[in-house]
């Protein structure tokens, strides 16, 4: 009786403290550009550079922007008529590299630069990748490894690390001629760190000088969920996109397989009628940690559940099972502070500048309710740890911590499920089996609706 009259208090509690927050998180919703809402600009705002022939390499000053004039955005096209990336190539050494890639069609870039690490960013309208197996792993000359993909609806993006600072002498697309392709044209040339620091802050006074469009920073929000009683539990398929997650040997990628779990997940839990879903992606898009975080938060969710994949590297030895982590600040052990590292990575990977990310305010009101919070998470993990072992093998220590990024919602209860390691033969088979997933997602459905009675019933 005196337990559940303790559960009872601290649900009372959390309420209480989520209506306090309420304020605080419509001013960091509305607030200034966050560092998610700059890369999405960039992206929104691909332009047409200047033409210059492909072999010409002019000697240009190291603090130089390179800062077209925009071009309006055309009208989406229809799914599968997206232009076509298909070769990439590599030219050059550390004095000068070339990157040329061919294209279906011509389109509109914006190249762009990234510090800490050293990154160029190049945003373009959407393209369909069609790149050989394995491009982008390895480089030549000033570019050390490049990744490419989705990163919004309507907008791809190549990110390119750099084996030290370089500026970008020239950024265009060539029109298709004499029966060659059109091609993207990246021409690239080393400067000092100081250099590169100054272009990027030009670059970004250039960005900020733009009109912008106007954007609703919680357009998504329904109306009618305001006066629907039933809790809702956002559903967050890791990576996306240009972040590709961890990848199995034979090929099979953590963004394909979670968003395929998950949706699955979504349609079970709907189909019980107790509670409503929002899912942070739907589709192969890359969505910034921060913002999955926020989607929860703005939508006042009760319940937030990330879905992952592992991996672990042939020097690291094998491992296999299921994990469920919840938030610490200090990692339950060396592995789970490695994965939470390479997880919180993700906004690095897809090019979005984090130099300047806001720190969390109302510091006494948001740990009062992250204690309360934390107290749901871990009783929530219990119930996912148990009722998983009646689906799947789970990892021999299946409750974990760390300081996950997408886990950090002071004021919404919130778990990361590792689903299995793509690296493990048998957990790969399971996890891109359909009868594994459809009964590892019933019993995820039965610990979220253990959960929710647990809390009613303390309520």
């Amino acid at each position: 009786m005196a337990v559940r009259e303790d559960m009872a208090v601290r649900a009372t509690g959390l309420a209480l403290l989520s209506l306090l927050l309420a304020t605080l998180l419509a001013a960091m919703v509305v607030g200034g550009a966050s560092a998610a809402e700059r890369g999405r600009a960039h992206a929104r705002k691909a332009v047409a550079p200047a033409a210059a022939p492909a072999d010409a390499v002019p000697a240009t000053p190291a603090t130089s922007a390179v800062t077209p004039e925009v071009t309006p955005a055309a009208a989406a096209p229809a799914p599968g008529e997206f232009p076509v990336a298909s070769e990439v190539r590599l030219g050059g050494d550390d004095q000068q590299t070339r990157m040329v890639i061919d294209l279906t069609d011509k389109v509109d870039v914006r190249a762009f630069t990234l510090a800490n690490p050293y990154r160029v960013v190049i945003d373009m309208p959407q393209v369909t990748f069609q790149f050989p197996p394995k491009a982008g792993e390895s480089g030549r000359g000033l570019i050390k490894a490049f990744r490419f993909g989705l990163v919004m609806q309507g907008g791809s993006r190549i990110v390119i690390d750099l084996a030290r600072p370089a500026h970008v002498d020239k950024a265009f697309v060539m029109e298709a001629a004499n029966d060659q392709p059109a091609r993207l044209v990246l021409e690239l040339s080393p400067t000092d760190r100081e250099a590169f620091m100054r272009t990027i802050a030009l670059e970004n006074r250039a960005l900020e000088n733009r009109p912008g469009e106007t954007h609703n920073a919680d357009s998504h929000a329904d109306n009618k969920a305001a006066s629907d009683p039933r809790p809702l539990i956002v559903i967050d398929p890791g990576h996306g996109g240009i972040d590709n997650g961890t990848r199995a040997p034979s090929g099979e990628m953590e963004k394909t397989i979670v968003l395929e779990f998950s949706l699955m997940l979504r349609d079970k839990i709907e189909k019980t009628g107790k509670f409503r879903v929002v899912m942070t992606r739907s589709d192969d898009t890359f969505i910034p940690l921060g913002e999955r975080v926020q989607i929860a938060r703005a939508r006042q969710a009760a319940l937030f559940i990330s879905i992952h994949a592992d991996a672990l590297r042939r020097s690291e030895g094998d491992a296999q099972g299921a994990t469920v982590y919840t938030l610490s600040e200090r990692a339950s052990d060396a592995r789970a502070a490695q994965l939470a590292e390479a997880e919180n990575q993700a906004d690095a990977i897809a090019g979005l500048d984090l130099s300047s990310e806001p720190k969390d305010v109302a510091g006494i009101l948001i740990d009062l309710a992250r204690r309360e919070t934390k107290t749901f998470s871990l009783q929530f993990a219990q119930g996912v740890v148990a009722d998983l072992k009646t689906a799947t093998r789970l990892h021999q220590h299946p409750l974990k911590s760390a300081a996950f990024v997408v886990l950090k919602a002071p004021d919404v209860p919130s778990v990361l499920v590792e689903l299995g390691y793509v690296t493990n033969k048998a957990d790969l088979k399971s996890l891109i089996s359909t009868d594994w997933r459809d009964r590892t997602a019933d019993s995820i459905v039965h610990a979220v609706q253990t959960f929710f009675a647990t809390r009613t019933s303390q309520n």
